[in-house]
């Protein structure tokens, strides 16, 4: 699962990061708490060289009218859902990312979120589908993030993580066929990934500036308690 990410870093790092030039009408934003249904930073197959954006949320081309979508899709299913099969064979996206946020649920109560970055990195890349909805009086170019059984670091908040993709492997992803991208598929190493408790107010979208990342004033925030045995 793979429900909320940010990204905010300037916008000249950002292009970079990537090797890619930023083209969405209006520019780039800096966000801290991204939604579905909102606007996602891509780099599609097609366009290898630019930064725009997508709806998030898949919207299968049969839909009558736009609407969320399909934020997420198992790596492990994709290929034989109708929803993403076409966008499996030859519809790869990067989705770029500051961190994301996930959700513990913590012994029948309250979900606990937590931030989830890459300590090294202020900007990396996820796996994504991309599809264009063609509508009567709109097109709309959508996106849905793969996700993969949980590394040691993700597997006591979630059982679901986004395919988080090596540096070394981004390219490969946008130009290697159905098969090839199956392989990249797979948990991220723990060591490159960390992880803390932030406060609930990153539960509503509405709060997204730079203080929905600070750690709670926890004695231990992060998840040193859940290492592997």
């Amino acid at each position: 699962m793979c429900g909320r990410t940010s990204l905010f870093i300037p916008q000249d790092d950002l292009e970079d990061r990537f090797d890619a030039t930023v083209v969405t009408d209006g520019g780039y934003t800096p966000r801290y708490n991204i939604a579905p249904g909102e606007p996602l930073e891509v780099i599609t197959n097609e366009a290898t060289d630019a930064i725009d954006q997508s709806h998030w949320g898949l919207i299968p081309s049969w839909a009558d009218e736009p609407e969320e979508g399909f934020i997420n899709a198992r790596s492990e299913t994709a290929a034989e859902k109708r929803a993403f099969a076409d966008a499996w064979k030859s519809r790869p996206c990067l989705v770029l990312l500051s961190g994301f946020y996930e959700w513990q649920q913590q012994n029948g109560g309250s979900k606990q979120p937590y931030r989830v970055y890459r300590p090294d990195d202020p900007a990396f890349a996820i796996a994504g589908l991309w599809e264009t909805w063609d509508g009567d009086d709109e097109d709309v170019s959508c996106v849905t993030i793969l996700t993969t059984e949980p590394n040691d670091l993700m597997a006591p908040i979630h059982d679901r993580m986004p395919v988080v993709l090596p540096a070394d492997a981004e390219d490969q992803w946008l130009t290697a066929g159905p098969g090839e991208r199956a392989e990249l598929c797979q948990p991220y190493p723990d060591g490159d990934l960390d992880a803390y408790e932030i406060s609930t107010q990153v539960n509503n979208p509405d709060n997204d500036e730079a203080t929905v990342l600070e750690p709670l004033g926890h004695e231990q925030s992060g998840l040193g308690e859940f290492g592997s045995s």
